[in-house]
């Protein structure tokens, strides 16, 4: 097979067979593959670990099965129309203005797009084209894909289903699919269940991507996948909105996935001309485990995707002040806060909820952002300067697209919600959702946030969203109003850009009910994320393993609260709470006022070290070493600096009974030729049995026993490799 390089890097490439019509991506030890056969259909070759690039790649169509064997379904293809019997997820589902339902797309052309594969389907009889998106990205070999689909006929079509992406895995015995869903203060819980022919539909219909299911998935081999060994196939979508993914086997054993908008309740009439895009659709391969997989994604994420790339700065420790005001928000007690914070090393103070219009409670107010007189007599300059002397950056809590019935703003615009006219207005958390997907609610709420942001030195939003839909009309828009799913996401994406590019430098936390909009499309316009409103201790680290397999410890925010924790009424220690919470990026939301001198003293000590080992926990690699869900009495977390200098160790224990000890820990990830001095993090004497110094084979290959005593204890162990 005669492969060109036409396109990418180095380590990355877009080869093309142009007489063998095969396509193939190679980046960073992985290879995807795909060609046209001679029937013209696009067909998946492979994907996996990285081929010779004299790998015999063919594309051949499928011998003919039985007659219950419709030609959709003989052969597989790179991303299938609904059409020829098709009973698999297809890519495009769409009805055409004669009543045709039947799609049946094959090959046209390809084309380079800097380094963007482009591959052009049509459909056999109508002018609908769509274009399929590929790059390869040369450090992880995390495949990007999208798709657009175009109508270049007379009459408008009806999009019933579209998907960024059809994948095809190699055929094998079983697959097992793992996901993620949970609810509010309990999200990221794993699942794994065995792939079968029964369609597996991981989804949001809600509007956004809620508490639920994530937009997320990852298919191992069982007997040969791993923590950390064995192949892993993983893939998100990029869609903040109502989302589909879904699993099988097809009838001839071939693994079928498909990845895009929710096709329930959704219908987009695509005029002649008109273009729709897909959400990008990050498709990865590993053959390292689960933890090769989540380490691989969590560089895209961390080098690819959020703000800054690579250079983007490391988390401030954060302090926010909701759980010692509430409502009760004052310039004055407020100020006191920012005081105490500042003693304890804090870089960066936020007021939340209750400093605008008339919010006093959760009743009234909300959509007035103006800042309230009685509270901030002055305007919020005071404060905020007063934050600045202290040294901290300053930050606000807004929730835009949240209306109250008793507000200036929904006096004036009752229309402006989400609404069926003559249907009752469903209320969550005494708020009504605001139509994002209006142009005119759009340009209203990026003109009140700018304005705030230009009259005030603002350098962060706690941006939140604390209710789902529950009538996602738009009567205004007549019938295309079912277009609110995609329209909506996209302004909302639009506000957040266009912010950033107003205000440089402005940070932004995606905030819903703790971890209701995480996703990688968000992840692109925002630097951090509140994994979830449950912040004790132990149920944390639960919930932070869980989101650990998806997603960056770094975007991760992680506060210490006051107990008893209002999630379950627990008690434990301030050390406890500050080593669980120092996992990902570290925030205080207790109240300071209450704080004890000997609190704060704790507090300053785990602070400063902390920061002394930020960078690694932050922009390390993940190895979870023991996993919550393997023991509910133990877990172990072990995080490695790029350049393998430091490691960080956080061991904790629920409880324990009479000679309880660990299993030994391994540490991965070490130099294996370098030498390791380790010591406790945040000051102490090593546990015993644990020595000062070690090579990195040593603590690789003998690991460590630990015995901890008590109940809710924990212990972190920093690795400093000798210069």
């Amino acid at each position: 097979m005669a492969l060109a390089v036409v396109a990418g890097p180095a380590d990355a490439r877009v080869a093309v067979d142009e007489a063998g019509r095969v396509f193939r991506l190679d980046g960073a030890q992985v290879t995807y593959a795909f060609g046209v056969d001679e029937k013209g259909y696009l067909q998946p070759l492979y994907w996996g670990g990285a081929l010779d690039p004299a790998a015999p790649l063919q594309a051949r169509a499928t011998r003919e099965l039985s007659g219950f064997d419709p030609a959709g379904m003989q052969t597989a293809q790179e991303y299938a129309g609904q059409g020829e019997g098709l009973v698999t997820d297809p890519g495009l589902k769409v009805a055409f203005a004669d009543g045709s339902r039947d799609l049946v797309l094959k090959y046209r052309s390809y084309r380079l797009e800097g380094e963007t594969l482009a591959i052009e389907l049509a459909d056999i009889a109508r002018p609908l084209v769509v274009t399929l998106r590929y790059a390869i990205d040369e450090q992880t070999g995390i495949v990007t894909r999208t798709a657009t689909v175009t109508n270049r006929g007379r009459q408008p079509v009806r999009i019933e289903a579209f998907a960024a992406a059809n994948l095809t895995l190699p055929g094998a015995s079983s697959y097992q699919l793992h996901f993620l869903s949970g609810r509010h203060a309990a999200e990221w819980t794993p699942h794994a269940v065995p792939l079968s022919p029964a369609l597996t539909v991981l989804e949001s219909r809600r509007g956004s991507v809620g508490h639920g299911n994530q937009p997320w998935l990852a298919l191992t081999r069982p007997g040969q996948t791993t923590e950390e060994a064995g192949p892993v196939w993983f893939g998100a979508l990029a869609w903040s909105g109502s989302f589909r993914l879904s699993a099988q086997t097809d009838n001839i054993g071939r693994v079928r996935v498909a990845a895009g908008y929710n096709s329930h309740d959704f219908v987009w009439s695509l005029k002649p001309g008109e273009s729709l895009e897909s959400p990008r659709f990050y498709a990865g391969y590993s053959h390292a485990g689960l933890g090769g997989a989540s380490r691989t994604f969590h560089r895209f994420q961390m080098e690819r995707l959020i703000p800054g790339g690579a250079a983007a700065a490391l988390r401030p420790v954060l302090y926010n002040s909701w759980e010692a005001t509430a409502f009760d928000v004052t310039a004055e007690g407020q100020m006191k806060l920012a005081e105490r914070a500042a003693k304890l090393g804090v870089e960066r103070f936020v007021v939340d909820d209750g400093w605008f219009g008339q919010r006093n409670d959760d009743k009234a107010g909300l959509g007035d952002w103006t800042v309230n007189p009685r509270k901030f007599p002055q305007g919020l300059k005071p404060l905020i300067d007063k934050v600045h002397a202290l040294g901290m950056s300053f930050g606000l809590w807004f929730e835009p697209e949240m209306v109250n019935r008793d507000s200036a703003l929904y006096r004036a615009h009752p229309d402006w919600v989400l609404n069926f006219p003559g249907r009752p207005r469903t209320e969550g958390r005494n708020q009504l959702v605001l139509n994002l997907a209006r142009t005119d609610v759009r340009d209203y709420l990026l003109g009140v946030l700018d304005k705030l942001l230009r009259e005030n030195d603002i350098q962060f939003i706690k941006w939140d969203y604390n209710r789902n839909w529950t009538e996602p009309g738009w009567p205004e828009a007549g019938p295309d109003q079912q277009r609110v799913y995609v329209d909506y996401v996209r302004n909302l994406y639009f506000i957040l850009a266009e912010l950033r590019r107003r205000h440089p430098g402005l940070e932004i936390e995606t905030c819903s009910g703790g971890g209701g909009r995480i996703d990688t499309g968000i992840m692109a316009l925002t630097d951090q994320a509140w994994t979830s409103d449950n912040t004790d201790p132990f149920d944390r680290l639960a919930i932070q393993d869980g989101f650990s397999l998806a997603y960056a410890p770094a975007i991760m925010m992680a506060w210490v609260t006051d107990v008893p924790n209002w999630a379950n009424g627990r008690t434990t220690s301030l050390d406890f709470r500050f080593l669980s919470a120092m996992q990902g990026g570290l925030g205080i939301g207790a109240d300071l006022n209450k704080w004890t001198a000997g609190d704060e003293d704790t507090a300053r000590r785990w602070i400063t070290a902390y920061k002394g080992i930020r960078a690694t926990v932050q922009r390390g690699q993940l190895y979870r070493l023991v996993r919550p869900t393997e023991g509910a009495a133990q877990t172990a977390t072990l995080y490695v600096a790029p350049d393998r200098a430091q490691a960080v160790l956080f061991a904790m224990q629920r409880g324990s009974q009479w000679r309880d000890q660990w299993e030994p820990l391994r540490l991965a990830g070490l130099d294996p030729a370098a030498t390791y001095a380790v010591r406790v993090l945040g000051g102490g004497a090593l546990p015993e049995g644990v020595p000062a110094r070690a090579s990195g084979a040593w603590w690789q290959n003998q690991g460590l026993t630990l015995r901890l005593r008590g109940d809710y204890v924990g212990l972190g162990l920093v690795f400093e490799a000798a210069k």
